[in-house]
């Protein structure tokens, strides 16, 4: 698995745990958007781990005007990340989560078939991008329980799932 990080990128395992405790601690997701937000000329994956910040302090602010300017913010630092490594299923699944838990009626839900399919891709052609042998896995049972897929696209899944087992 071929990894594109510039050398002046933090650790990209590092930013996986303070993204998974930043979804329950803002102060967590305060420091994390500081500090990848001050990262000069941004790979596609910073760029989706910013977005993918970006919704948390949607999740963490109360005020609802925030909360909608936050997820916009994050929705057009996703179309960055996209243009940047369209074919990254790290970006694409961080946006499918965040998607697949926004409610409905905002409307930000649009791009979910678009990177399940995308992932399942990707993941036929065996390309990971960023993502290590256990995030890979993580995302493919995402996916699975996520009751956004297709029958045929679990079958799939389930099936590249067994191979990486």
């Amino acid at each position: 698995m071929v990894q594109n990080v510039k050398a002046d990128e933090p650790n990209l395992k590092n930013i996986r745990r303070q993204l998974r405790e930043a979804i329950n601690d803002r102060k967590t997701t305060d420091s994390l958007y500081k500090s990848l937000s001050s990262i000069k000329n941004r790979t596609g994956i910073m760029e989706g781990f910013i977005a993918g910040v970006q919704a948390l302090k949607a999740k963490h602010a109360w005020n609802p005007y925030s909360k909608i300017k936050y997820l916009k913010n994050c929705e057009k630092t996703f179309e960055k990340a996209i243009e940047v490594d369209p074919h990254n299923i790290e970006i694409r699944f961080m946006r499918f989560s965040v998607e697949d838990s926004v409610p409905g009626f905002l409307g930000y839900n649009k791009n979910i078939a678009v990177d399940s399919k995308e992932i399942i891709s990707q993941l036929d052609k065996k390309n990971y991008g960023t993502a290590d042998r256990e995030l890979t896995i993580e995302i493919i049972k995402f996916l699975v329980n996520s009751r956004r897929c297709t029958p045929t696209q679990i079958d799939e899944l389930n099936k590249l799932l067994a191979a990486l087992k």
